[in-house]
């Protein structure tokens, strides 16, 4: 028989977990939003799902509680961003956060030339990181050698973008651009391609990330009052196994399972996945990947049901 419940206990709150889809404000990095976070959530354990430069607003999702597992299923989502290129200086950070390197007259560059310029940095390209970036080369992240002064050789990496809209601004030499693309790109890159493309140079500014995946600014919400979404919205792109209450236990034990079992077609399964598993209320139960060495089998990647 169970002892009475304390005052302590009766008092204590469940600690809060789910997704929080934050609008960012300027000048802010994401771990400032994450460690602002903390103390608005009332708990330690929060991550991002992308990083989002400081001069840059909008979309930054986090995870909160048991939903920071769930982080890296949302990093590789797309990206949508809205910003301005501006043709005729190039600077040191690629955006209007840093110092002008060079300048150039482009005064006669037209709107057409730009738009079929643009066009050139559509599908799958290239990209060299930004030496104010956080990829790591040789164990140091970029934008900390670029702090002392220095610079690396970078090499490129592959990366899609699937939209790359300019239009003229009210602004002369100034285009506002539309970019959905990948996780990785770089649409300060972007921007300083794009004048070079042209034959002078170019940089970015005003910046703001539309969208991660579906997660949009329609449901974004300021940083001192977060709204937390469930974890199953973790996968909202992603089609859902919903299990009845017999197999949630055996997902709750994290037992390998036929594939069939959880209504998956076995064939293919080798590159599939992730599979979110819910159970019959809705509740993220657990996450299921291939099981390499048994066809037609498959196993989980996480488990987040507690076992009966």
């Amino acid at each position: 028989m169970e002892g009475p419940i304390s005052e302590r206990q009766a008092s204590e709150k469940p600690a809060p977990e789910g997704l929080a889809v934050i609008d960012k404000e300027a000048g802010w990095t994401s771990h400032d939003v994450v460690a602002k976070s903390r103390g608005v959530l009332g708990t330690r354990k929060i991550g991002h799902s992308g990083t989002l430069d400081p001069d840059a607003t909008g979309v930054l999702v986090l995870g909160v509680g048991r939903a920071t597992r769930l982080l890296r299923f949302l990093t590789a989502l797309g990206k949508e961003y809205t910003g301005q290129v501006v043709l005729g200086a190039s600077t040191s950070t690629l955006d209007s956060s840093g110092d002008v390197t060079a300048t150039f007259d482009m005064a006669t560059v037209t709107s057409a030339e730009v738009a079929e310029a643009a066009t050139r940095f559509v599908g799958d390209i290239e990209q060299i990181p930004p030496m104010v970036s956080a990829v790591k080369v040789g164990g140091r992240r970029l934008h900390e050698i670029a702090r002392e002064g220095g610079e690396v050789e970078r090499a490129p990496r592959p990366v899609t973008v699937h939209r790359f809209d300019v239009t003229p601004a009210d602004e002369p030499g100034v285009y506002d651009v539309v970019v959905t693309c990948s996780s990785g790109t770089y649409v300060r890159t972007l921007a300083a391609d794009l004048g070079e493309a042209l034959g002078g140079g170019a940089h970015l500014r005003k910046l703001r990330r539309t969208a991660v995946g579906s997660f949009t600014l329609a449901e974004a919400h300021p940083l001192e009052s977060p709204v937390l979404l469930p974890m199953a919205e973790a996968f909202r792109d992603l089609p859902a196994v919903v299990v009845d209450e017999a197999t949630a236990v055996d997902i709750s034990y994290g037992r390998p399972m036929d594939a069939e079992t959880l209504g998956l077609d076995p064939v293919g399964l080798d590159v599939g996945g992730p599979w979110p598993v819910l159970g019959p209320d809705g509740s993220l139960l657990a996450v299921y990947g291939p099981h390499g060495d048994r066809p037609g089998r498959v196993k989980p990647v996480m488990v987040l049901a507690p076992a009966p």
